[in-house]
């Protein structure tokens, strides 16, 4: 029988420590901390992700502002716009919501964040230490999966762990966070041409490839602890993972449902971020 890692369970848990240490802080009339978020364009995913951000800023009790700017913004506006917020001692965290309209360069905009308020960790910098094993600001998504699996008390130290995907965002943090936890590490891609062979000697996958219900039941060993990336629409408008969850799920000693798992850690690891900033201050 397959156990459910419950993302949505732990954030719930996590935000209410935070709040309770925001709540103290306001008691004690200290300043509290204050997330900007930076949202370009008319992106649908993008509105959603950063009204679930809303909400978690909300209900934790810090400030939370969000400029929403029009598709036509250009990349200088924008740009003055960050180092505006750089400069502004009140901001504890920056984040400028991604994808960006395409005549505005990302990487210039990440480069352009103070790596200290950098609270989605994509900044050079901050990759950086990572890949050295000196982290400090940490990609959410991988983060908050690290800490998923902590949560169900699952070992990582000398198993066998297959990343699925080398996105910056994801799949290449993920790997190195695996390493860090003495994990052994195989990075797979578009052109891994032995995919399931690989898959079928995992003790974890984490699946980040954007490929509705790709990974099924014969990619898999039994008893393999599954973690899906993947946030997908059907035609009819369903949400599904990269994951085929019915299937895979009778093989899985573990497995993460979509929506409800990853998704609700990646928010609550940015929500952490930008207190711990407030925290060192």
């Amino acid at each position: 029988m397959e156990k459910i890692l419950n993302g949505r369970a732990l954030a719930d848990k996590l935000q209410d420590k935070l709040k309770q240490e925001v709540s103290e802080w306001e008691k004690q009339g200290k300043r509290l901390p204050k997330l900007v978020v930076i949202l370009v364009g008319e992106d649908v995913g993008s509105q959603v992700y950063v009204r679930n951000k809303e909400r978690a800023a909300k209900k934790i009790g810090f400030h939370s502002q969000v400029d929403r700017l029009p598709e036509t913004t250009t990349e200088e506006e924008l740009l003055q716009l960050v180092e505006t917020y750089n400069k502004d001692e009140e901001v504890d965290g920056i984040l400028v919501q991604l994808p960006l309209p395409k005549h505005i360069d990302e990487e210039k905009v990440i480069l352009t964040i103070d790596s200290k308020k950098d609270v989605d960790g994509f900044h050079p910098l901050n990759m950086g230490k990572l890949f050295i094993g000196q982290p400090d600001k940490l990609p959410c998504t991988p983060y908050g999966i690290i800490e998923l699996l902590k949560e169900y008390n699952i070992e990582m130290e000398g198993k066998h762990a297959v990343v699925i995907g080398r996105s910056n965002i994801v799949g290449k943090p993920m790997a190195q966070m695996l390493l860090m936890e003495n994990a052994t590490v195989t990075i797979t891609h578009a052109r891994t041409t032995n995919l399931k062979e690989l898959t079928k000697q995992a003790d974890i996958i984490v699946i980040a490839i954007g490929k509705a219900e790709f990974l099924t039941a014969d990619y898999i060993k039994e008893g393999a602890v599954v973690v899906d990336v993947g946030m997908n629409r059907h035609a009819d408008g369903h949400l599904v993972g990269d994951v085929k969850f019915d299937e895979v799920s009778q093989k899985a000693s573990f497995i993460t449902p979509v929506p409800g798992g990853v998704g609700p850690m990646t928010i609550s690891m940015l929500m952490e971020q930008t207190v711990s900033n407030r925290r060192a201050d």
